[in-house]
């Protein structure tokens, strides 16, 4: 069995704002597979190489760890996370539950200002597809528009929640690579839930919210499981 690998490369940063900092360039690392699966996530180096002290690097390890994509070792330290098919499947089934959720709140708000901003922000999504950006800034903009969504219902519990497990999901769609092979698609997918929340429906919000998450859910979950069963035969 090879040892685990540490990734070289991180630029310094300056004092403000340093464990959300960290946190960002590391999960970034992580989504974009700068930092493999089951690879080691070295304070001393990553410190070093960041231009800080071991501590805020460590804080930001145990952020990644509590929203699932690092792993603490004991006597070993911290690694990259193994995501399998099974956890995405309940992290895809949380989002559904923290998204109706906010939907339903976000409509007995009527928070009009909220749902023109899902709309620039689905105009975003086409401005990313129109520009053939990478994966990753389509993915951000993809869950841009539930992030909003979430702080939209003006409970800071699900926006809490939702920036946990929005890396994660970042994480799983760079891994399997497009859900959708136009990126147009991607963001159409988006009207319903849209057309709903002006609307003021909330079970036809729930029932578009539900059918979006779940097509994510299904093809996310199946590629993950083809990818467990080809290093099963490896």
């Amino acid at each position: 069995m090879e040892p685990p690998k540490t990734v070289t490369g991180f630029q310094p940063l300056d004092r403000e704002g340093l464990v959300s900092r960290v946190v960002t360039v590391l999960s970034k690392a992580i989504v974009t597979r700068q930092l493999p699966q089951g690879s080691r996530v070295s304070e001393s180096v990553i410190a070093r190489q960041m231009g800080v002290s071991r501590a805020p690097v460590r804080e930001a390890a145990r952020l990644l760890e509590a929203s699932g994509l690092i792993e603490y070792q004991p006597n070993r330290g911290f690694f990259v996370r193994q995501v399998s098919a099974d956890a995405l499947d309940h992290l895809y089934e949380l989002r559904i539950v923290i998204e109706v959720a906010a939907a339903r709140r976000l409509i007995r708000r009527g928070a009009a200002e909220t749902i023109d901003r899902l709309q620039a922000q689905m105009a975003e999504m086409h401005r990313v597809a129109e520009a053939e950006a990478d994966v990753l800034t389509q993915v951000e903009a993809d869950m841009e528009f539930h992030r909003l969504l979430c702080e939209g219902s003006g409970n800071p519990k699900f926006q809490d929640v939702f920036r946990q497990i929005a890396i994660e999901t970042e994480f799983s769609i760079m891994v399997v690579g497009h859900i959708y092979d136009d990126p147009h698609r991607m963001a159409d997918t988006h009207a319903p839930i849209l057309a709903a929340l002006r609307k003021g429906d909330e079970a036809e919000a729930e029932g578009a919210l539900r059918f979006h998450i779940g097509v994510a859910r299904k093809l996310v979950t199946a590629k993950f499981r083809k990818i467990e069963e080809r290093q099963g035969k490896s």
